[in-house]
Order: structure tokens, then C-alpha cells, then sequence
């Protein structure tokens, strides 16, 4: 189930289902600690005398209050509308939930509105504590180092009437319209709170909830005076304002673009800084519905996701410095990054084998740690942040294009084998050469601007050396095109896979060949004609992830239809051929949700979103996007 209308500050994360139903909750860091292992926290409607849990026979709308991450939700039945603002206050580890109640009816209403709590504190609902606390009207959950406040006001006051708290299944409690005041419970628990309104008719009720979270009871107890004090009105109207003049930031000149395209642009960015660490890790996606298909999450940083996300946020002005850092923390002191980390930092979890043929094996995605240097001097020439970057150069960049120039067969010049950048094989891939190709270029020229001549030389002729290896093995002139992989064997054999493969457009895109040599046109050409889906692009032939059966087509990807899009960008030379590329971003406005999430792929019988959702890369991938568009704007149209 997709998960709609994030919202975050950096340290706290919070994510809901397609009902509108908190399902994720995650604290300290973006992506790790999930206190509500995916299960939901229930809204419940009591109305005169009828109860009723969200979504049942509710009409459910979910969007964001423009330019903000701030949620606007709506929920409809009969003559009752309840319109929610969920939001993360920018700088307190504060959830806040406003909630307006209008009565549609000729006739006065007493509603109670219920929120239950399903925590799962540190991922587990094992030694868990839930306790009404009389000094301040709150409601906690606590286990160790985690404490999560809850608190209301309505009717004119602060503080919570209605409450239970008991062992699993407490929501069912709501049902019969009361709560039963139960003051506390340990193990495994849960808990609820009751909100009663009285409106008249045509009437409207406003009333507040909210969630502090802290490490100790003293820290949350000051989060829940904080609200009181600046009000919990006052904490909405920082939080947008704060989102709108970060969202604002470069002032874009949004009359360039169609209004569908621009506005899925700005919900972009916003989608992306929740995803985003304050630590400096990018995680990949947060949806817990992905541990029944693959007994994990995406909820790790990626090297390769995060720099593709990080050179797009560059691009559109947002300094990733933070990213940089982070990752040259993380570096192995060999030079090369492993498949994937925590949000915190730590090695994640990994099916990339450190053993092969009974050898030991070093188990990475090469391109992961060629395209951080990449994006690192794309970020260098936009900001020229010098003394950032010295602070780099030595432990970090020439480390890791060291360890590309030793990772090589010398022979033939190309990265000795690694696993692909989609994580189902293993070999020597024209996507991995391409980004230690553009990877070294980089290193390079970070070693040229700090007057390492020889070492830059040095770099160039083992890119040189790669694009000449790519030719003569990876570069298949039967077919006029490149091969996927190549593996080469002890016998002297040369195992192909000639697979076609969207990831193909790293020859270009990294600067392997340039954009009129006619292996490129060709290579593109077929991928546009071998792996369109309903005007989307599928990551390669016969691509069975997440497929609907065996007689569907392959999900097209949203990174993969934007690919299209860069290429056509860079290839254009007139206004008439630039916009050639509005389609595809128009193509992947449509299939965003209507808050304007993107997932990864899309289900090609329904167009609906399939797998993760929000998915960082995807949005990444379409900053990155619009920006080079109004980029090359800018050249054909001085």
C-alpha cells in the first residue's frame, strides 16, 4: 500500500496509508526505528450514537496545503466532513494533528472523535509501557530511551478526558463510544484517547493533538509546555511558513514550465527533505508493506541512490553538503563503499555474497561509490565550497578514486566484476563502467584544481582506458548497440549478456561517448523501442519484480521514463526538440498520486503505483529532470 503524504523535519518521520491512517513513525532518524512497525493508528467517529473507524464507508481525500508539508486531508460520511492538518514541526520533534469537524446537518451532533496508538517502540511491542500522566493530562508510550507524549486541546482546554490504555486491541474499546480510563499497562500495549464535540447545526469544531518525542520524560514534558505556550495554531503557521520559504528558495521562474510539471516539482522537493536525514544520509523509501515481498525495507541509504538524489538537489540550489560528509564518514578505509548503510551509518543488511567459486570476494555495486565522487564535483562547480571540499580531497575523494583505479582488470581496462545496479547480478556491466568512468574523470579534476597534475593524468588515461575496454568487450557492433554485462571466464571464453537495459543510458550520461556518436543514438533507440509501456520505460527485457503474472508486460519505472527525458534534453538544439522531453515529465505527473508522491514503478494493466512509495530516487530523479530542461531553456532560447 503506497504511503501518501509524508511529513518530517529530519529527525522524525511520519507517513500515512491511502485511507489517511498513520502507518509510520520514525525517530530518531529518517528510515531507522520504525515505533509502529507498519501496523496503523486508528482514527474512529463516533456520531450520535453510530461508531465507525476511518475508512469504513468514509470518502477520503489527501493532498498538502500548497507549497508546505503540511497534510490536508479529508474525510466525508452523511453530513459530517473532518478536515486534518498533519504536520512535524520544522524544528521540535513535535507531531501535530489539527482537526475541524463540520456538521453538514440540519441537526446538532455530538461526535467523539478517537485516536488510538499501536507503538511498537525500537520495532517491537515487547516491555512497553503506556501510562496516563495526571500532572499534565498526557498520555505516554515508553520503552528505554524513547518516550512519546500525547496530548490534546479541545473545548476550550488543554488536556486528555477520555482515555484507555491496556494489552493489544484497546481500539476496540472506542466502539461503544467511551473509553475505559484504565491509567496504565505494560508489555505489550496500546492505548486510545476520546475527543467529545457537541456541534450545532451547520456547526464547527476545532480541536488539536499532538505527539512530543523525546529520550527521557523530562524531555517530552517540556515539548508538551512548548505547545501550550506557543499554541498549537502558532506552531502550523511557522511550519508553513518555514516549508514555503524553503521551497522557495532559488525563486524559479515557474512560468517556464506547465503548471502540472512545475507543480510536481516543488512537491518534489519537499517529498525529498523528508526523506533526508539531518545527519546527511538520503534513504531510499520508507513503506513497511515492502517486508512481505522482500522480508525488509528500503528504509537504507543507498551511496548510488542517495548521489543521484543529492546531484539533483544540487542542481535546484539546495547544498548537500550534509550528504558529502556523511558518506566520506561511512567510506571503508579500502575506499569503496558496501551495498548499503543505516540512516545512522552503520552496514546494512545485504544478499551480495563475500564469498564466490569458494573465493573470497569484495561484495559492492562499483557504481555506488563512482557516482558519489561524480555528484561531489557536479556540487563543486555549482557552489565552489573550496574549503569544504579540501576537507575532502585527501581522506575521501582520492581514496576512493584510488580504489577505482586498483579495481580494475588492467588487461582489458574495465572494474573487475560487481554487482549491477539494480542488485540481481553480478559481472562486469556498461552502467558500472560508465559511472567509474565518470567517476575518475571527476577525481581528476578535483586532483587538477588542487595542482595534482601528474595524479589528474594519471586518473584520465584509467578512464581513457575503460571507454576503450567498453568498445572492444561491452559494445556489441552485430546488434549496434552495448551489452548489458560481460563476464570473462578462466577458459578464455567471454559470457555475454545482451540483455537490453534502460540502465544503458550511462554512456552518455556520465560522458563515456558523446551524445551524436552513433553507438549512443542506436543504443537509446532500441531501449525507447525494445521497453516502452504505456508511454513509460521498464528497467530492462523481461523484468519480473514486482510483475502483475507472466502475460503482463514489465512495470515501466519512473526513473527509468525520466532517463528518456534526459536524453532528450541533451539532445536537443532547438526550443521544437526540447520540448520534446514535456511529455515524459508530463507522463510522470500523471501517474503521481494526486499529493503528488511518485512510487517506483507503475502497474501497466491499472497505472497504479506499484512498490515502494514515496520513492526517493524517483522524485530525485525528476528534479534532476526538470532542471536540466530549463537549463538547456537557457541555450536555446538565450
Amino acid at each position: 500500500m503506497p504511503r501518501d503524504i509524508p511529513v518530517g523535519n529530519g529527525n522524525v518521520l511520519i507517513l500515512f496509508d491511502k485511507n489517511g491512517i498513520l502507518r509510520e513513525l520514525f525517530f530518531p532518524h529518517v528510515g531507522e526505528e520504525n515505533h509502529t512497525k507498519g501496523e496503523p493508528f486508528r482514527f474512529g467517529v463516533w456520531v450520535n450514537g453510530q461508531f465507525s473507524w476511518i475508512p469504513d464507508g468514509w470518502e477520503v481525500k489527501k493532498n498538502y496545503l500548497d507549497d508546505t508539508l503540511i497534510t490536508d486531508v479529508e474525510f466525508i460520511k452523511n453530513d459530517l466532513r473532518i478536515v486534518v492538518n498533519d504536520l512535524v514541526d520544522f524544528e521540535e520533534n513535535i507531531y501535530l494533528k489539527k482537526l475541524t469537524v463540520v456538521n453538514l446537518g440540519s441537526d446538532e451532533k455530538e461526535v467523539r472523535l478517537f485516536l488510538a496508538h499501536d507503538f511498537h517502540i525500537y520495532g517491537n511491542d515487547i516491555g512497553n509501557t503506556a501510562a496516563f500522566m495526571p500532572e499534565n493530562q498526557s498520555l505516554i508510550h515508553y520503552k528505554d530511551e524513547r518516550y512519546f507524549l500525547m496530548n490534546v486541546f479541545a473545548n476550550n482546554k488543554f488536556g486528555i478526558d477520555r482515555f484507555a490504555t491496556g494489552n493489544a486491541g484497546t481500539w476496540k474499546d472506542a466502539e461503544d463510544g467511551d473509553l475505559s480510563g484504565n491509567p496504565i499497562a505494560q508489555g505489550t500495549v496500546d492505548s486510545a484517547i476520546g475527543i467529545p464535540l457537541t456541534l450545532p447545526p451547520k456547526g464547527i469544531e476545532t480541536c488539536y493533538y499532538w505527539m512530543g518525542m523525546g529520550k527521557s520524560w523530562e524531555e517530552v514534558k517540556a515539548l508538551n509546555e512548548f505547545v501550550k505556550k506557543k499554541t498549537p495554531e502558532e506552531i502550523i503557521k511557522r511550519t508553513g511558513d518555514y516549508w514555503k520559504l524553503w521551497a522557495d528558495k532559488e525563486k524559479l521562474n515557474y512560468k517556464l514550465l506547465p503548471e502540472k510539471i512545475g507543480r510536481l516539482y516543488k512537491r518534489s522537493l519537499l517529498i525529498c527533505r523528508t526523506q533526508i536525514n539531518n545527519c546527511g544520509s538520503i534513504i531510499a523509501g520508507n513503506d513497511s508493506d515492502a517486508i512481505h515481498f522482500n522480508r525488509d525495507t528500503y528504509s537504507y541509504m543507498w551511496p548510488r541512490d542517495g548521489a543521484l538524489v543529492a546531484y539533483a538537489l544540487d542542481l535546484a540550489g539546495y547544498e548537500m553538503t550534509q550528504f558529502y560528509r556523511f558518506c566520506a564518514r561511512i567510506l571503508e578505509k579500502d575506499g569503496y563503499f558496501l551495498h548499503k548503510y543505516t540512516p545512522s551509518g552503520s552496514l546494512g543488511s545485504s544478499w551480495h555474497a563475500w564469498q564466490k567459486d569458494k573465493k573470497g570476494q569484495i561484495p559492492i555495486q562499483e557504481d555506488e561509490t563512482a557516482l558519489v565522487i561524480w555528484a561531489l564535483w557536479n556540487h563543486f562547480k555549482i557552489f565552489k565550497d573550496v574549503e569544504f571540499i579540501r576537507s575532502l580531497y585527501i581522506p575521501f575523494i582520492k581514496k576512493a578514486a584510488d580504489f577505482m583505479m586498483n579495481y580494475r582488470n588492467l588487461k582489458t581496462g574495465l572494474p573487475l566484476p560487481s554487482f549491477d545496479l539494480w542488485e540481481e547480478r553480478q559481472g562486469i556491466l556498461t552502467f558500472t563502467a560508465s559511472a567509474v568512468y565518470g567517476g575518475l574523470i571527476a577525481a581528476a579534476n578535483f586532483a587538477e584544481a588542487f595542482g595534482e597534475t601528474s595524479l589528474a593524468d594519471d586518473y584520465r588515461q584509467g578512464a581513457n582506458h575503460m571507454r576503450e575496454g567498453m568498445e572492444k568487450y561491452l559494445y556489441l557492433p552485430d546488434k549496434n548497440r552495448f551489452a548489458r554485462m560481460v563476464n570473462f571466464h578462466k577458459d578464455g571464453s567471454v559470457e555475454v549478456d545482451a540483455t537490453i537495459d534502460a540502465s544503458l543510458y550511462g554512456i552518455f550520461a556520465f560522458g563515456v561517448y558523446p551524445l551524436d556518436d552513433e553507438k549512443v543514438k542506436s543504443t537509446m533507440n532500441q531501449i525507447f523501442e525494445k521497453l516502452e509501456v504505456n508511454g513509460g520505460i521498464a528497467r530492462y527485457e523481461n523484468d519480473s519484480y514486482y510483475r502483475i503474472n507472466d502475460q503482463a508486460p514489465s512495470n515501466s519505472w519512473i526513473v527509468t521514463t525520466l532517463w528518456k527525458g534526459q536524453y532528450l534534453i541533451a539532445l536537443a538544439k532547438t526550443k521544437e526538440e526540447l520540448d520534446k522531453s514535456l511529455p515524459i515529465l508530463e507522463w510522470v505527473a500523471n501517474h503521481a498520486l494526486p499529493s503528488g508522491v511518485l512510487p517506483e514503478q507503475i502497474n501497466p494493466q491499472t497505472n497504479e503505483p506499484l512498490s515502494v512509495s514515496p520513492l526517493t530516487w524517483s522524485h530525485g530523479t525528476y528534479i534532476a529532470t526538470v532542471q536540466q530542461y530549463l537549463n538547456k531553456l537557457k541555450k536555446v532560447c538565450p
